[in-house]
């Protein structure tokens, strides 16, 4: 059976991931920064390994690990990532830096180190985790937003360069997931409510918690198991899309920020957060 490499299994989609496609037969390398997180994907049968995706050291040694025991990373899941909010001139620089490092870096270098050992093999899958962040943007999630559009456009780039030796990319896109992931997008807003931002910065985290909090969140949403099941059906296929979107909420936000002219959109924005003024 396929052997899978998935990074940031702590918690969520990762660590949902990692136990349905284990439940399945598949041999799965689960990791994550502190492998002490991982105790419950190891009873299940998961190999668990450290990795830090913003450490170059840490990721070269767990693909070689892998590779020393399969011959190569038959499926990689680039799932490792979080969300940095608020206002775009309001977030420190370091902050940014971080969250591209972990966004998209980390991803590259992680499908850098992957590939000479697939295009060897002569097969492959890189599977990436985008969000339908990717293809619209909220206020206050600039910096979020911008990670997930370069991964569109790296997966893009990705899949064509690649597919000659035998390696497919496949692009995920989830909406609305109930994950910790929403908690982590809301506190990162904490030390920046002062300042000439400071009350959009507190509504952006209170209107992304009262979502993940509300009733819709169930409707139009979903749990990280939604999320695995699709990523098992795109290593299952033969000739995977490539993309795949999860939950209403996916597929009606895009469909929606398509059909609908950016005047109008900010129209919208509009009535859910505060214009930021003064000096």
């Amino acid at each position: 059976m396929t052997s899978v490499l998935i990074t940031g299994c702590s918690t969520g989609i990762g660590a949902a991931t990692a136990s349905d496609l284990a439940a399945h037969g598949y041999t799965v390398y689960a990791t994550a920064r502190r492998i002490e997180t991982l105790k419950a994907l190891a009873a299940q049968g998961c190999r668990t390994l450290a990795l830090d995706v913003n450490d170059e050291d840490s990721m070269a040694a767990a693909v070689a690990a892998v590779e020393s025991e399969e011959g190569s990373v038959g499926v990689l899941i680039n799932n490792a990532g979080y969300s940095q909010s608020g206002a775009v001139e309001s977030i420190p620089l370091g902050d940014i830096r971080r969250q591209f490092e972990t966004n998209v870096f980390g991803l590259i270098r992680m499908s850098q180190l992957v590939l000479p050992g697939m295009r060897k093999a002569g097969s492959g899958r890189i599977i990436n985790i985008g969000s339908m962040g990717g293809k619209l943007t909220f206020p206050g999630g600039g910096i979020y937003h911008a990670t997930k559009y370069a991964v569109e456009a790296i997966s893009d780039a990705m899949r064509f360069e690649v597919h000659g030796f035998g390696v497919q990319v496949v692009l995920i896109e989830p909406g609305l997931i109930t994950t910790e992931f929403a908690h982590t997008a809301v506190g990162s807003t904490d030390d920046l409510n002062d300042g000439p931002y400071g009350d959009f910065n507190a509504k952006v985290g209170k209107v992304t918690a009262e979502i993940y909090e509300s009733p819709l969140a169930s409707l139009v949403g979903g749990g990280p198991d939604s999320v695995a099941k699709v990523i098992r059906k795109a290593i299952k296929s033969k000739r995977p899309k490539a993309r795949y979107t999860v939950t209403p909420s996916a597929t009606l936000g895009i469909l929606q920020r398509q059909l609908t002219p950016d005047r109008l959109w900010d129209l919208a924005m509009r009535a859910q957060f505060p214009v930021p003024k003064g000096r």
